[in-house]
């Protein structure tokens, strides 16, 4: 595999603002990890707006490759909410970067965690829904509880959802599956989860850094490997 060149910026942006980094972590599954991905570390101005532009940049290229198309996106509160935002502005712009395209305004749309019984009312904030399809924006997919959850939230506002987009795809089996949640979404439903990066493009990053930088990350990049030999997702979907 060869990574595009908004991946490797990527990897390097998580980086550089400590959302991604390398020890040994215990995850909630109790899985010892050799690396740990926090978005919420994306917690200023000019870090978010940077982060909408890799998921419109992820965006873009399904609709080159597969003819995506969709009428909005919805992000999940609360982490979602922002992550929206950023990618909907970033979208409206790709017609400024990309001549082949051009996505024009992207609507987006975000729930409340409690109905609101005044003023507007309901759960559903920004765009109307109704009869559109959305891409659901949020951060990871880690057992796919918020996902289907969104899922019930867009079909009860009279949407349909065209597809996922997350930053990281840990390519990494359940607990009682050798499926990854993100397989088990794309299975069910049927839709595209389209990901910024997966840990195959880390380990590659990490493999080409040490070509050409001659970087001593030799052992850090087995126990990558060792890690998705043990606990990796099945390839197929």
């Amino acid at each position: 595999m060869s990574l595009k060149s908004y991946q490797k910026e990527f990897i390097e942006f998580a980086l550089n603002n400590n959302v991604l980094y390398f020890g040994q972590f215990t995850l909630k599954s109790g899985r010892l990890s050799p690396y740990f991905f926090n978005a919420g570390k994306f917690d200023t101005g000019k870090s978010l707006s940077q982060l909408g532009k890799y998921y419109a940049h992820a965006i873009v290229d399904q609709i080159k490759n597969s003819g995506l198309r969709f009428d909005g996106l919805f992000g999940p509160a609360y982490k979602g909410i922002p992550l929206v935002s950023a990618t909907s502005i970033a979208l409206s712009l790709v017609g400024e970067q990309d001549s082949e395209i051009d996505v024009g305004p992207v609507p987006y749309t975000f729930n409340r965690k409690e109905k609101k019984d005044h003023g507007e009312g309901g759960s559903i904030v920004g765009a109307d829904i109704k009869g559109k399809r959305v891409l659901i924006i949020d951060d990871v997919i880690t057992a796919g509880t918020a996902i289907r959850e969104s899922f019930e939230i867009i079909k009860a506002a009279g949407g349909e959802v065209a597809g996922v987009v997350v930053a990281i795809d840990r390519q990494e089996k359940g607990k009682d599956t050798d499926k990854s949640a993100i397989q088990e979404i794309r299975s069910q439903y049927n839709i595209p989860v389209i990901t910024v990066v997966d840990l195959a493009s880390i380990v590659k990053y990490l493999e080409e850094q040490k070509t050409e930088k001659e970087t001593d990350n030799t052992e850090l990049i087995e126990r990558m490997k060792e890690y998705r030999k043990t606990y990796g997702a099945s390839e197929s979907d």
